[in-house]
């Protein structure tokens, strides 16, 4: 067997066997993401509230994610995704629903529920799953995110910096950029290198049924308009302690 046949064989099942591994991974991951979009809002409202108090913890107590305390004192809002789903043959396609808060003068807003949607071209496979927290650290960030659902600079001119696991880029570097996001640990396999596009797109839905008819992100996260007590314990666990 010459060398161009064996490298082709050996890519091929390095291919498959990693396509076997996400569809085993992907069985959890798929039916745990699904349930954000098709279970009824009275399920997925209360779930994302407590997730996302439970990856607020999580990233505490990661010494590459608990950065996100030197820069939540001094941010005018926070995004937290407490489960993105991504996979993708080739194409590839990333999906989670979060909550927005703002900070205000008698500490943090109630949430507004967005959905943050990404797609992706390149060479990559597989599926995973994780959390993401984009802290928001000016205020015309803030606005430009409630008034327009469009892709981050691209639309709505509002530049991101990750970091965290799976990130060479420090904190340090993201500085001049509008949001830094942190990004978690993942389950599952996902390999590949894409050029992607995210946007925000606002959960109706979910924000009139967590907080009544005629609820937008602007009426909750800026003006106060609607309460709910069950994000108490949210707002609560987003100061560093």
């Amino acid at each position: 067997m010459n060398h161009t046949a064996k490298t082709r064989r050996n890519f091929l099942r390095k291919t498959m066997s990693l396509a076997a591994l996400g569809t085993m991974a992907g069985t959890g991951l798929l039916s745990a993401g699904c349930a954000q979009y098709i279970d009824s809002p009275q399920d997925v409202a209360p779930m994302i509230m407590q997730e996302a108090e439970w990856s607020l913890s999580n990233f505490r107590a990661i010494a590459d994610l608990a950065k996100i305390d030197t820069l939540i004192p001094d941010a005018s809002g926070i995004l937290i995704f407490p489960r993105v789903v991504k996979g993708g043959f080739i194409a590839g396609v990333e999906l989670g629903t979060g909550v927005l808060l703002s900070r205000t003068d008698t500490g943090w807003s109630y949430p507004a529920f967005y959905m943050l949607s990404a797609g992706s071209i390149g060479f990559q496979l597989g599926l995973q799953e994780t959390a993401i927290i984009m802290i928001i650290r000016n205020q015309s960030a803030l606005e430009s995110i409630i008034e327009h659902q469009g892709k981050f600079g691209a639309e709505i001119g509002v530049m991101v910096g990750w970091s965290g696991i799976g990130y060479e880029s420090a904190t340090t570097s993201n500085l001049g950029v509008d949001i830094v996001a942190f990004t978690g640990p993942g389950f599952g396999v996902f390999g590949g290198v894409a050029m992607e596009g995210a946007a925000m797109v606002r959960r109706t839905d979910l924000n009139e049924y967590f907080y009544g008819s005629g609820a937008t992100p602007r009426s909750i996260v800026l003006e106060g308009q609607f309460t709910n007590p069950a994000a108490d314990a949210l707002r609560a666990a987003i100061d560093p302690r």
